[in-house]
């Protein structure tokens, strides 16, 4: 059987690099089926400029300082390290703007591996401390999720995927998407937050024993 699930996320979102780990141990449970996964763009920051914003100055807007931000921080990276993922918020100097991000996952989707490239932009972040805003460095990470750089550049330079995107964003807005990571399995379920992954496990088995087909939502977007 064939189960699509689409990813609302940001690849500045910690919650939603645990979320993809957590459902890659639910998949591997998941025996005899095919799985189809698909990443929706959610910006944390939608008004972030361009260039980003300093993460000295990010983090006192957001958190009101740096102690508070340590506390965070620090839960988050006890928890990563128990799912595999070693953050380094200490190597993070700016809070990108993630709009171009989510641009390039849409051209993945079309014309690379979508899924690798996720991996990749929530390593380059949260693992490396890359810029993932500069359209420089994602074009340097391009051909790990399939797309050429000189192929990223010429497209991040254009206009192409603007409109998709936004209008992806727009269309989880009115399913209610107010928060990520949030899984919609084959169009009918949801799941929201980084979710043990037993219970992904339990969510995925009932979409199997219903054997519907998956409803593609997001399917039909301002495609050209």
């Amino acid at each position: 059987m064939d189960i699509s699930i689409d990813i609302v996320s940001d690849v500045v979102c910690p919650w939603c690099f645990i979320g993809k780990r957590r459902l890659e141990k639910a998949i591997a449970q998941l025996e005899g089926h095919r799985v189809h996964i698909t990443w929706r763009p959610f910006e944390l920051n939608p008004d972030m400029p361009r260039g980003g914003m300093d993460r000295e100055r990010y983090v006192a807007a957001k958190f009101g300082g740096p102690e508070r931000a340590k506390e965070i921080y620090q839960r988050i990276t006890e928890t990563g390290a128990g799912d595999g993922i070693a953050f380094r918020y200490d190597l993070i100097a700016k809070t990108p703007n993630t709009f171009d991000a989510h641009r390039l996952l849409w051209m993945a989707e079309r014309e690379g591996d979508q899924n690798a490239l996720s991996e990749v932009l929530f390593r380059a972040y949260f693992i490396e401390g890359r810029d993932i805003g500069d359209r420089a460095t994602l074009a340097a990470i391009a051909p790990q999720g399939g797309i050429e750089t000189s192929a990223a550049e010429l497209f991040l330079e254009g206009e192409r995927g603007v409109d998709e995107v936004r209008a992806e964003e727009m269309l989880a807005q009115k399913l209610g998407v107010s928060g990520v990571p949030f899984f919609i399995l084959n169009g009918r379920y949801a799941l929201s937050g980084a979710q043990d992954p037993q219970l992904m496990l339990a969510a995925l088995n009932r979409v199997v024993s219903e054997g519907a087909e998956p409803a593609r939502i997001f399917e039909g977007l301002l495609e050209p």
